[in-house]
């Protein structure tokens, strides 16, 4: 069954009536078809335009209240607006997608429930603390922080970052598998440069949690930045930290023993080398925390290791991941030959 609308109707009556007015002109050697046609379909300006305008305009999905995307929050200021949108969750906070109304750009809304750490409000002052040291925080490959409060009413604390477009370097590599040396090394000299940043501020901080989950992309200019800066430490001139805080197939031996350095940061960043050529997270062949901590403290490398077949790249992860008084630093890294010699014409990494 056909079904028309009572518009539907209103248009075929007054085609039908012009096809009428046609046949009688036609008859009488008037020959005013082109007149009608261009009348119906072709009206005056300032008559019919504007109705059908309208018509288009009310029609159109932009002016639907549906497609009008509402926030779920706003920051104190205005500034900010949360989409409903979770981009990411780690243990200690959830990652939205929000929007920057001043710029007009999109952002990254973090927010840590502050409930779990309340038998312990020392760890939420430091935690503040940190959080507005990094504020001030000023190098391209660090994710930049833009705006951080505390919302007393729902116990959390949120903290606006800007989004990559390309999201984490994890998921990167997953979906783009046939990846060059060249790419890797490119990649590998921003992470370094960021930690370099990070590891000679004044005062020293320690990232403490570097994974591929918590490095982004924007994968148009193949720009590579450290974000979730969320447990950095901040360290005295000592350059000694002592909380075990981080992900554990990335943690190196001596932040379990609880008195480390920076240099906890080059263990993680070799880790991630390891995870970018295998495609693997070092240690999966693991089924518990207790199984990793064992296998890191007795000094058992990854059996993801074994899958690297390049003898270069190997021997520079080895390196990375080595004991504390042998491993470089970010600074050591960068000038290391493996990351400054690449072939224009390399094979992609899946292959080695």
């Amino acid at each position: 069954m056909c079904i028309r609308t009572a518009r539907e109707d209103s248009t075929w009556a007054l085609l039908f009536f012009s096809c009428d007015l046609i046949r009688d002109f036609c008859h009488q050697e008037f020959y005013f078809f082109p007149l009608v046609f261009a009348w119906y379909f072709f009206p005056t300006p300032g008559i019919i335009p504007e109705r059908r305008t309208l018509d288009m305009l009310s029609e159109s999905p932009d002016s639907s209240d549906q497609d009008k995307e509402p926030f779920v929050e706003v920051d104190p200021s205005g500034r900010f607006g949360r989409y409903s949108d979770l981009l990411g969750a780690g243990a200690v906070k959830k990652v939205y997608r929000a929007f920057d109304q001043w710029e007009g750009i999109d952002v990254a809304w973090n927010q840590v429930q502050l409930g779990r750490f309340s038998n312990d409000p020392s760890v939420i002052k430091r935690l503040q603390a940190e959080i507005a040291l990094l504020k001030s925080l000023k190098n391209e490959y660090i994710i930049v922080l833009y705006s951080f409060w505390r919302d007393d009413e729902h116990y959390t604390l949120n903290f606006i970052t800007e989004a990559c477009t390309s999201g984490n370097l994890r998921d990167y590599r997953k979906k783009h598998c046939h990846v060059s040396m060249k790419a890797l090394r490119k990649w590998s000299r921003q992470i370094l440069k960021g930690l370099d940043y990070l590891h000679t501020h004044n005062p020293c901080i320690i990232h403490r949690d570097l994974n591929c989950s918590n490095i982004f992309i924007n994968g148009n200019i193949g720009k590579v930045k450290i974000g979730d800066l969320g447990l950095a430490a901040i360290v005295d001139e000592t350059h000694h930290a002592h909380s075990v805080l981080g992900t554990p197939e990335y943690m190196a031996p001596e932040l379990y023993e609880e008195d480390y350095t920076e240099l906890v940061d080059i263990y993680s960043f070799g880790m991630c080398m390891l995870e970018m050529a295998t495609l693997e997270i070092p240690y999966s062949e693991c089924d518990s925390i207790a199984k990793i901590y064992k296998k890191v403290t007795a000094g058992v490398k990854p059996q993801a290791l074994k899958k690297v077949s390049d003898p270069e790249l190997k021997a520079f992860i080895e390196k990375c991941i080595g004991q504390p008084r042998a491993r470089p630093s970010a600074a050591e890294l960068i000038k290391d030959p493996f990351l400054s010699e690449y072939d224009e014409e390399e094979v992609p990494i899946s292959k080695f």
